[in-house]
């Protein structure tokens, strides 16, 4: 089997949302002494690419998608660390959660992948995380940056929850906060206060680099 013919059967296995099939072939990879950063660029987060594309046309579930994001999340665990060699990473602490109400997490497995991949340590709460568990965990973690995604417009109103938050509890100058998630747009992120917006998890990973400025 050539590297194509490989990494289409990582594609596959992340659509089929088959986590058992998706952390064989990542320890495979590392067997075969492939670019683990190669192997989650055209092989995970493709897959989970197409697997959203294919949730916004109704062509897969919400349960599908789910797992398609669990397949990748297990997955390119395994590949950061190889990446990371098990290294303290040192470019900064970031803290990523879906907001309490909603489930999506499509993007954000994406966003963790890419993070580790360029040697942040990340702390993912998951999904339908309450505001004031964001910030405890973010205090415990000693987190850098906050990063929240929102798919729902129902929710989007979480992301501002938290900037109140931490403004009441006097933290807001201790992080630099980071939203996302189909509804929200930069006009949002600048009516909350939020220090910046992503459109994808490519350009959420750079904003929060020139965040951290390092």
């Amino acid at each position: 089997m050539d590297n194509q013919e490989f990494i289409n059967k990582v594609i596959e296995s992340v659509i089929s949302g088959d986590d058992v099939e998706a952390e064989a072939l990542a320890k495979q990879a590392l067997e075969n002494n492939m670019d683990p950063l190669a192997v989650i660029n055209d092989g995970y987060v493709v897959g989970i690419k197409q697997v959203g594309d294919m949730f916004e046309v109704g062509e897969l579930f919400l349960p599908e998608l789910i797992q398609a994001a669990e397949a990748v999340k297990k997955s390119t665990t395994i590949l950061n660390e190889a990446i990371t060699g098990g290294a303290n990473k040192d470019k900064g602490k970031v803290l990523i959660a879906t907001v309490e109400g909603d489930i999506h997490d499509i993007g954000k497995a994406i966003v963790l992948s890419l993070l580790v991949a360029n040697g942040f340590d990340v702390l993912d709460l998951g999904r339908d995380v309450p505001t004031l568990d964001i910030i405890t965990k973010a205090e415990e973690f000693k987190a850098d940056v906050i990063g929240t995604s929102a798919l729902l417009t129902t929710t989007m109103v979480r992301q501002q929850d938290l900037e109140k938050a931490l403004r009441n509890e006097g933290l807001r100058d201790k992080y630099k906060t980071i939203v996302g998630g189909a509804p929200v747009t930069v006009r949002w992120a600048e009516k909350i206060g939020a220090d910046a917006y992503a459109e994808n998890a490519g350009e959420g990973v750079n904003k929060i680099i020139s965040l951290i400025g390092k």
